[in-house]
């Protein structure tokens, strides 16, 4: 796998974009699936890759139909033994060059089984060019909290990025370290749409949809009793199903004791961004059933996988 390159990013916040959506997708358009879960590959799975995590993982991603994959909490073996099974497989057109794993937290006792960094990663059917890691803001914690990006080899100009932000909301010297994080996210964002960039985003942002520090992300044109403020030049793949809370979407956090979000249906923290001038068309999202193949353990994980499929107009 080639070699990702380490940028810090600027606090600097570039000119938005003109927001909007094409009524209908061009003859050059491209459709994306799109597949996240935060796995919890090290809280719950200690790091294993024989517990029937890989194999649900990589069924899902198979029936789906997914094009781009990515991970948060991934224990670098599980990386490994998830790329394995999909060659085995034949799910990536280039056996050799399809995914991207960047480390959040270094090997250390009682980690991945003691042996093995943790972090997020990508995967992709198509080739990937080469991968860049946006080191975010410190939260003050260990863990180097990234945002981890690759184009598509046959579409330099449409770029794939996975992150995992701080859960740290309380204020620190005014701004929560959450808040900061997606500012940081949004700014590099920012830099590719200026730069002639398409780019489709998944990740644990640790923040619900109606919470203030997400407006900065949401289009103005999400707004609705559950989530209204927003100022920002997105949309997410989820905000517009009326089934399932408009503006929210359906919940992907499971621990019953989190808030519920303003319909009562839920936690959501996980999102698959795209920014709104580039979408063509309609846009969809689904929040999947947690697998409970994984022996020993009544879930898989603490969150649910999200799917999404959108087309980017004008060939991006």
């Amino acid at each position: 796998m080639r070699t990702g390159q380490i940028v810090v990013l600027s606090f600097l916040l570039t000119a938005a974009m003109l927001v909007g959506t094409s009524p209908q997708a061009s003859a050059a358009s491209a459709t994306y699936r799109l597949w996240h879960w935060n796995i919890a590959g090290n809280t719950l799975h200690r790091g294993s890759v024989s517990d029937g995590l890989v194999g649900s993982l990589v069924s899902s991603v198979r029936n789906r139909k997914a094009d781009l994959v990515s991970l948060n909490e991934v224990c670098r073996g599980q990386y490994k033994a998830i790329q394995d099974r999909l060659r085995s497989v034949d799910w990536p057109s280039d056996r050799g060059n399809f995914s991207r794993f960047t480390a959040t937290l270094g090997p250390r006792k009682g980690l991945c089984r003691g042996s093995e960094p943790y972090g997020i990663a990508l995967f992709s059917k198509r080739p990937l060019g080469t991968a860049k890691t946006y080191v975010l803001p410190s939260d003050g914690a260990a863990e180097r909290r990234a945002l981890l990006c690759a184009p598509l080899a046959d579409r330099p100009k449409v770029t794939f990025c996975t992150t995992h932000l701080t859960p740290r909301a309380a204020p620190v010297n005014g701004r929560s370290p959450n808040d900061r994080q997606i500012a940081a996210v949004r700014a590099r964002l920012n830099a590719f749409a200026a730069a002639g960039q398409s780019y489709l985003v998944a990740g644990d942002f640790n923040a619900q949809p109606h919470h203030s520090r997400l407006n900065q992300m949401y289009a103005s044109s999400v707004s609705s009793p559950a989530n209204g403020g927003n100022w920002g030049t997105h949309r997410e793949l989820d905000d517009a199903d009326p089934g399932h809370c408009t503006g929210q979407g359906e919940r992907t956090f499971t621990v019953p004791a989190a808030r519920p979000g303003p319909c009562g249906t839920g936690v959501k923290l996980d999102y698959l961004f795209v920014r709104a001038a580039q979408i063509s068309g309609a846009y969809t999202a689904d929040s999947l059933a947690v697998p409970t193949s994984c022996r020993g353990m009544r879930l898989c994980s603490d969150h649910h996988a999200l799917i999404g499929t959108v087309t980017l107009r004008r060939g991006r």
